[in-house]
């Protein structure tokens, strides 16, 4: 199951308590206080791993703290620092306070650490108390409290490509021919119910891509019809977007309203999605039916480069991972 939010409840350690130690030695018969002070409470950082793919882990596992700070001793010694907990996270995780239901932080790349809560403050040895009017102090401090606070995680997938379309145009099956990954495919609508991330490989320039086959989308996404937001938001930092069309006209839909509702949708979310490069990919062609509506659709749309393909016959299939390609570098050059 692939989760692409979280909830979690987080705590920062708590600041060891200081000491009210004495020195207490031989032939030193006023060796006056030496109390140390206690150790500062472990941090929450956000860090990012590549190697985790979704927030899952938070779903079992969505209280985290921090290691609470030692006490201080005699003899001047300063308790042990709490230890730090780290949420690994995959990068494109916003992090979001539920309190404000503003974000706090957001990671974007493998290693980048964000720290979000700040561990209590050590508290004082009787040694910070001495002066010359109070030569025996019994004063000490507490450590104070760790942050903590509750927040949303939301993970907004970083991918080089996205492929996009109505539900069967042939999405799952395609990203099964262009990388290793192997989705759910099905006949029927919605067998993809989470975005599926494949890798690229082009092993002649040293080169991998990742391609993120969002679910299939329906008339209303944009205003969170279905799962709408859910899938759109996987797109926005995509370089490249890819959209499949089918060709065959499965359920009675054409080709020219899919290509236009699409766009209307992707617009409607953001319109800084319709700004990215695209590649339209007419799927299904191996059909009759398909040779027709293509020169519909060319028809229609003149100026719009296609590229026809077939995930049956693998028809189109090393021209289109090659178009990629290219269109990702251009995107990354710019």
């Amino acid at each position: 199951m692939f989760v692409d939010e979280a909830v979690v409840n987080l705590k920062a350690g708590d600041g060891g308590k200081g000491s009210a130690g004495f020195r207490r030695e031989k032939f030193i018969p006023f060796g006056g206080p030496d109390g140390g002070d206690g150790g500062n409470g472990g941090n929450i950082y956000a860090l990012g791993d590549e190697n985790v793919s979704d927030l899952e882990n938070f779903m079992y596992s969505p209280n985290i703290r921090a290691g609470d700070g030692a006490n201080g001793a005699g003899r001047q010694k300063t308790g042990e620092t709490g230890k730090d907990a780290f949420l690994r996270v995959p990068p494109g995780t916003i992090i979001i306070n539920t309190e404000t239901d503003m974000p706090v932080a957001e990671v974007l790349k493998h290693g980048e650490k964000i720290l979000l809560l700040r561990g209590g403050k050590g508290g004082l040895g009787n040694i910070h108390f001495k002066s010359s009017t109070n030569r025996a102090p019994r004063q000490f401090t507490y450590g104070s409290e760790g942050e903590d606070g509750e927040f949303k995680l939301v993970l907004k997938t970083i991918a080089d490509a996205g492929m996009v379309g109505f539900p069967n145009a042939g999405k799952s099956s395609l990203v099964s021919l262009l990388t290793p990954a192997r989705p759910k495919i099905g006949a029927y609508q919605f067998t993809t119910l989470h975005v599926n991330i494949g890798t690229l490989e082009y092993p002649e320039v040293y080169q991998k891509l990742k391609l993120a086959d969002i679910p299939g989308l329906i008339d209303g996404a944009s205003q969170n019809r279905g799962l709408g937001h859910k899938f759109l938001r996987h797109i926005e930092r995509c370089k490249v977007l890819i959209i499949l069309l089918d060709m065959a006209g499965v359920d009675g839909r054409k080709p020219t309203d899919d290509y236009k509702n699409l766009l209307k949708e992707l617009e409607l979310y953001s319109p800084e999605l319709v700004k990215k490069p695209m590649i339209i990919a007419a799927n299904k062609m191996d059909e009759d039916v398909a040779v027709k509506n293509l020169k519909s659709f060319k028809r229609k749309y003149p100026k719009l480069d296609v590229i026809p393909i077939s995930c049956l016959s693998e028809e189109g299939i090393a021209e289109l991972k090659a178009e990629i390609f290219t269109q990702c570098k251009k995107s990354s050059e710019l």
